[in-house]
C-alpha cells in the first residue's frame, strides 16, 4: 500500500512448515497491495516461558499447550507493532479477507482513541455500540467473545495485551476480548472470515484448512488438585459476572449485535505459492 511505506501493514502469524496457507495468505496480500511480515508462529516445542510456568494456568480452564503456543504467536505480534511503532493488521494464516479492507484500513490508520479493531465475525453476537463511527464503518467493541483472526492493534493495544498476558495467559482470542482496557471496535461489516467459517458465510474457500488448535485435546480438569479446580471455576464465574456486568453498564448505548461479512473478497490465483514478504 503505497500510503505506508514506513513499514509493513499486515503481520502475518504463520508456522514454517505451513507453506500452503502462507502462499495463501501473500497472494491475498498481491490482490490488496498490502505490504507484509510473516511472524514465525511459536509451536509447543519453542514455547517461552515453558508449558509449566505458572503464567499458563490462570485462565478459566487447563489450556491446551497448543493455544498456549498461539497466544504467544500473537505476543510476538504485538512486541513487533511496539516496535514499529505504528497499527498493523495483524493476521492468523488462515484469515479470508475482503477486498475493499485497504479502503478501510486507510480511513482508521490515523484516528486518535483506538486500541484495537476487530475485522472478523464468527456466528457469535458481540456487544456493540448503536452508532457508527463517524470516521469509519465500524462500531465501538464492549464485549467480544471469540475470533483473533484478522484484527488491527496500535502500539497503545499492543502494550495493554502485553501487560494482561503477563499478569494471566489466555487463549489469543479470550486475552484480547477480556482486555477491557483497551478502546476496541468492531469493522460493521465485517471484512474478515476464518477458513472453517467460509461455509456458513458462503465465502469462497480457496484453500482446505484443519485446527492447529484441536489437534490436542483440551486437558480434563479431573487432572488437577482440587484446588486447582476450585480456583479455574472461581476465575470462571468472575469472568462471566465481569461480562453480565458490562452488559448492563453499556445497555443505553450497546446492542448485542451479529456482525455480517461483506465480499466482494480477495481474488487469489491459486497458481501463487511464495511464501515471501514484501
Amino acid at each position: 500500500m503505497a500510503d505506508y511505506d514506513t513499514g509493513p501493514v499486515a503481520l502475518i502469524i504463520n508456522m514454517a512448515r505451513a507453506t500452503e496457507r502462507m502462499g495463501f495468505m501473500a497472494a491475498q496480500m498481491s490482490a490488496l497491495g498490502l505490504a507484509f511480515e510473516r511472524i514465525e508462529a511459536v509451536t509447543p516445542d519453542t514455547l517461552t516461558p515453558p508449558a509449566q510456568d505458572p503464567v499458563w494456568h490462570r485462565w478459566q480452564r487447563p489450556m491446551r499447550v497448543t493455544e498456549m503456543a498461539l497466544c504467544a504467536s500473537h505476543a510476538a505480534a504485538w512486541a513487533r507493532v511496539e516496535t514499529l511503532g505504528r497499527p498493523c493488521l495483524v493476521l492468523e494464516d488462515d484469515a479470508v479477507l475482503a477486498a475493499h479492507l485497504p479502503d478501510f484500513l486507510k480511513s482508521v490508520m490515523d484516528l486518535d482513541g483506538v486500541d484495537h479493531i476487530s475485522l472478523e465475525t464468527r456466528s457469535r453476537k458481540k456487544l456493540v455500540s448503536r452508532a457508527l463511527h463517524p470516521a469509519a464503518p465500524m462500531r465501538r467493541m464492549y464485549q467480544d467473545r471469540t475470533g483473533a483472526a484478522a484484527y488491527v492493534v496500535w502500539p497503545s493495544g499492543a502494550t495493554k495485551l502485553l501487560a494482561e498476558m503477563r499478569r494471566a495467559a489466555a487463549p489469543a482470542d479470550a486475552l484480547i476480548s477480556s482486555t477491557y482496557a483497551m478502546a476496541s471496535y468492531q469493522a460493521d461489516p465485517a471484512l474478515s472470515v476464518q477458513l472453517d467459517q467460509c461455509a456458513a458465510y458462503g465465502v469462497p474457500q480457496a484453500i482446505p484448512t484443519t485446527s492447529q488448535i484441536d489437534a490436542v485435546k483440551k486437558p480434563p480438569l479431573g487432572d488437577q488438585t482440587p484446588g486447582e479446580r476450585r480456583a479455574f471455576r472461581t476465575r470462571r464465574i468472575l469472568a462471566q459476572l465481569h461480562m453480565g456486568a458490562r452488559h448492563l453498564r453499556y445497555a443505553a448505548v450497546a446492542q448485542r449485535l451479529y456482525i455480517a461479512p461483506a465480499g466482494p473478497w480477495a481474488e487469489v490465483d491459486p497458481q501463487r505459492t511464495s511464501a515471501s514478504g514484501s
